[in-house]
């Protein structure tokens, strides 16, 4: 496996420098239902807080990604390919060989302290959920979110995890003193859909009220409405139900992405598509023929519709990692909708 880069261990570093050595990690299993099949691979990272290259659609620049593979087991991650660049497997490897960076929060605090940190924006959940099943056996996010606030450095979190309730006191102290940005990923409300795609995650009704709950205690939640599966979560109907109730949750805003397929995600998506809609495959193959996107006329059509819908319902966009501290009203109106140019990000 190639766990060089994932640690600071000195032997680790006089290796081969495309390995990890086998005694500087630390394999666990824990013989409990809701860890039961999965394989935790504990490291000390080398470095916590990541660049994002600059050709990238983000429109932030800094990550922080305390785990690799994730228990959410979304047969559409765009993030299985990571995997492979460790050697591990990018299908049910993904899903059950857990990549634990068990020093994040000292680590962060450390880096957030330098003199060469300006202080930039920091993204979380923009590769694996970092609210995911193993969260609350490690319980990372506490410390990494106590030491953002302790440097009121501005941060955003993306999740399909409820376990981020449990730092709602941690995340209302942080909003009192610098810009937090969460969004609470809801493709759609299809429980058929849910059980099939999503296996690993909380119901989509169990996140919305996620959503419920930051709001009432003075954070503002997004949803970013992803993905919309084409073909399986796209009709009028199942787009009108979702944004319903996203709107009935009280989202500050709802923002649509297509479903995009890069490799690694697009070769386990299409054999899951192939046993549960194998009718759909040459659909796919149409729809997906230039690359891991759908065409710009389906992702504008799209857009438009959820756009639409949210206006009715009195919603609008959300501008993708975007933060606000707590208390502060949203500024995007319904014609903010109407114009917003659909926009695909690889956060989910």
């Amino acid at each position: 496996m190639r766990w060089e880069n994932l640690t600071d261990s000195d032997h680790a570093r006089a290796a081969d420098p495309a390995l990890f050595g086998a005694d500087a990690v630390t394999t666990r299993t824990f013989d409990t239902p809701e860890f039961r099949g999965i394989t935790f691979h504990e490291v000390r990272a080398r470095s916590i807080l990541n660049r994002v290259p600059g050709a990238s659609r983000m429109p932030f620049e800094w990550t922080v990604n305390p785990y690799r593979g994730c228990t959410h087991a979304c047969v559409y991650c765009f993030a299985r390919k990571t995997h492979s660049y460790l050697d591990l497997d990018t299908g049910l490897g993904f899903d059950s060989q857990i990549v634990v960076k068990v020093n994040a929060p000292e680590l962060l605090r450390r880096q957030l302290a330098s003199r060469r940190w300006q202080g930039e924006h920091v993204a979380m959940g923009t590769n694996v959920d970092c609210y995911q099943r193993a969260e609350g056996r490690y319980r990372l996010m506490p410390g990494i979110i106590s030491a953002l606030t302790e440097r009121a450095n501005p941060f955003s979190i993306l999740t399909k995890g409820t376990l981020i309730l449990r730092d709602l006191d941690l995340l209302t102290r942080a909003a009192r003193v610098t810009d937090v940005g969460i969004s609470v990923s809801v493709g759609f409300t299809d429980p058929e859909l849910w059980r099939t795609v999503e296996p690993g995650t909380p119901a989509p009704e169990r996140r919305l009220e996620v959503v419920r709950t930051l709001g009432e205690h003075g954070i503002g939640c997004g949803v970013l409405m992803a993905p919309v599966i084409p073909f399986l979560g796209d009709e009028p109907a199942q787009l009108r139900a979702t944004v319903r109730a996203i709107a009935a949750a009280g989202a500050t805003s709802v923002t649509p992405l297509v479903l995009h397929l890069r490799p690694g995600a697009r070769e386990w998506f299409t054999a899951w598509l192939g046993r549960h809609h194998p009718h759909l495959v040459r659909r796919y193959e149409r729809l997906y023929a230039e690359g891991a996107y759908a065409p710009k006329w389906y992702q504008r059509r799209i857009t438009r519709q959820v756009h639409d819908l949210a206006r009715e319902y009195g919603i609008g966009p959300t501008r993708a990692g975007m933060a606000r501290r707590a208390g502060e009203q949203e500024t995007a109106g319904p014609t903010d909708a109407v114009a917003a140019e659909p926009i695909q990000l690889s956060l989910i």
